[in-house]
Formats: structure tokens, C-alpha cells, sequence
């Protein structure tokens, strides 16, 4: 019987570290389902959806000590059951936010997104700057899933109703 499982990584980043975990994974007999992974301020980090047979799953533990002896800081939970049918689910949707960078920005958004229900899959945040004026904005790209209950339009008032400043897209 096979089982789902989600690796985390993280540790300072250097050229091999994703063949190190791939490695890991393949020797043990496992499947790498699907991934997101990136280097943040110097740091590798990442999550890694596996499927394993139960039987191997010792042998994944052992693989995975490998990399921890190499300095990333691994944990494992089984993932359990997918979840099937239609009370989970809404219309998914890429939601990108642009808007001046300030400290609370990220708890603004999600609390609006959490108080209409919406459920966030992916979430991608940066800060940068703009290339018009040399001021750090911020930049985010999510994909939501939107509840039959809430418009794109009601969103979109809501979020850019958090400040001035914030311009919300729904890319096609």
C-alpha cells in the first residue's frame, strides 16, 4: 500500500541540495508527486509531496537523516486523504495584489480573503522595487479558490478598500 507524504526542507542554500533531496527520495523508492521550492534570504526552503510504499518508508527516514547530517532541517507528515467533492471547493482563481510595501500588508490581505470565505491554494509574496519611482512595493500572486457566495468584483473592492494604494488583477 502506498502512502502520501509532504517533506520540508530547509537550510542554507548551495548548488545540489534539490538533486540531494530528489536522490533521496528515488532511492528509497519514492515518487516525487510535486514540489515548491526557493531560496529566501539566503535559504533553501521547500515542501516536497511524495508517494511512498508504506515499506519504504524506514528506508526514506534513513535517506532523509543524509541530508539532515548535511545541514537541512527536514520534517515528514503522512498527508492524509485527498479531499473529494464539491463542499471544499469554488472557483479558482489567480488573484495578483500591487501596493506600496508597509508591515501588516500580508494580515490585511489574508484576513479579508479569510473573512469572505475565500480559501487561499498558493501564495507568493515579494518586495521590490518599482521600476517608475525606486519605491518598495509589494508584490503578491495567490491562487484562490472563490466561494459561489462572493464575486471577483466584491473581492477586488474589499482588498483594494485595505489602502489607496493597492491595485488588484484577476489574470486570465
Amino acid at each position: 500500500m502506498n502512502t502520501s507524504l509532504i517533506i520540508s526542507v530547509i537550510g542554507p542554500d548551495r548548488p545540489g541540495l534539490v538533486q540531494h533531496l530528489s536522490s533521496a527520495v528515488t532511492a528509497s523508492g519514492g515518487n516525487w508527486e510535486g514540489s515548491r521550492l526557493m531560496q529566501l534570504a539566503g535559504q533553501f526552503a521547500g515542501m516536497v509531496q511524495v508517494v511512498i510504499p508504506e515499506s519504504q518508508l524506514a528506508a526514506l527516514q534513513s535517506e532523509l537523516s543524509k541530508l539532515e547530517e548535511r545541514g537541512l532541517t527536514v520534517s515528514v507528515i503522512h498527508s492524509g486523504e485527498e479531499l473529494r467533492g464539491d463542499e471544499t471547493t469554488g472557483k479558482l482563481l489567480t488573484l495578483e495584489v500591487v501596493g506600496q510595501d508597509r508591515s501588516g500588508i500580508v494580515a490585511s490581505i489574508s484576513e479579508t480573503l479569510a473573512g469572505l470565505g475565500v480559501n487561499v491554494t498558493e501564495l507568493a509574496t515579494d518586495c521590490k522595487p518599482a521600476a517608475w519611482s525606486g519605491e518598495t512595493h509589494f508584490f503578491t500572486e495567490a491562487t484562490i479558490s472563490l466561494p459561489a457566495s462572493v464575486s471577483e468584483e466584491e473581492l477586488r473592492e474589499k482588498i483594494e478598500a485595505i489602502s489607496d494604494d493597492l491595485m488588484v488583477e484577476f489574470p486570465g
